[in-house]
């Protein structure tokens, strides 16, 4: 199937099948097309999921301890499998963008809930917790760039889609050797948690480099938002929003995840000035 030229591309995987928009159609009854309102309730009833399973994976940490970590990579197989299903098929979305957003929400309370436990072993605390902060980080990055779009302040151009398809590429590349440092016993400088532990400039660079990335997928959305504008406007199926909701949750995910991380940095760093 050949791809509409006047497509912006996107750095978002889920957006970038843009054929996966058109399959499965056949399954719906045509009557009805996809809203913005309607992704906005859907993207709201996946996040109130994604929350959920959040709360229960600090729960299980707190629990059963020991089955927190087995659990999580089960879980993170499972996200794979359900993630390409969808982008396999989007019509699956109605049906499995929901588990999506539970194990991904159960992942991060773990993670999150292990980073407020190694500031609690510090002797450090973060205000209302990094669950907290890292939410409302995430609410106002969403709301932030939604107001910037809808005013066309920012719009996803080809050069504004480029640039941040080229910062995205050398932020996976440098995770990925950060990754393969890890399995040596080796830490990226700046970029690793621990170097928020060593203060002074090193921390500092740090949050700087955990700012940039954040700020790099919250520009995601600016894209996501055009890609789905684009779509709707070409009246793609009503159960297609169930598809958009899952593309931005896919966004969300990464900013929340900067943003504990974010918030985790700032804890040590300004309970080091105390």
């Amino acid at each position: 199937m050949r791809l509409r030229k006047n497509m912006l591309e996107t750095t978002n995987p889920a957006l970038k099948n843009h054929d996966a928009w058109r399959e499965g159609v056949h399954d719906c009854s045509g009557v009805q097309t996809a809203t913005i309102g309607g992704v906005v309730n859907k993207t709201g009833m996946l996040t109130s999921v994604a929350v959920a399973g959040g709360m229960f994976g600090i729960w299980l940490t707190q629990n059963q301890p020991g089955l927190a970590w087995p659990l999580g990579i089960a879980g993170f197989i499972a996200t794979i499998v359900v993630y390409f299903m969808i982008i396999r098929n989007p019509a699956r979305a109605k049906q499995t963008a929901w588990i999506y957003a539970a194990i991904q929400g159960a992942f991060l309370g773990v993670l999150t809930h292990a980073l407020d436990s190694a500031l609690a072993n510090m002797g450090y605390a973060a205000m209302g917790g990094l669950a907290l902060q890292a939410f409302v980080i995430t609410i106002s990055v969403l709301i932030s760039m939604l107001a910037l779009y809808y005013f066309r302040v920012l719009q996803p151009t080809k050069k504004f889609t480029a640039a941040v398809q080229v910062l995205t590429l050398g932020i996976f590349v440098t995770y990925m050797i950060s990754f393969v440092m890890s399995m040596f016993g080796a830490q990226m400088p700046f970029l690793s948690l621990g170097s928020a532990m060593e203060g002074g400039n090193t921390a500092l660079i740090g949050i700087g480099l955990n700012v940039l990335i954040l700020g790099v997928a919250s520009l995601w959305l600016i894209i996501d938002f055009g890609m789905i504008e684009q779509q709707i406007k070409s009246n793609a199926p009503k159960q297609m929003e169930w598809f958009c909701a899952f593309i931005l949750m896919v966004t969300l995910v990464w900013i929340y995840l900067e943003a504990v991380k974010l918030c985790f940095r700032l804890a040590v760093l300004f309970n080091n000035r105390d």
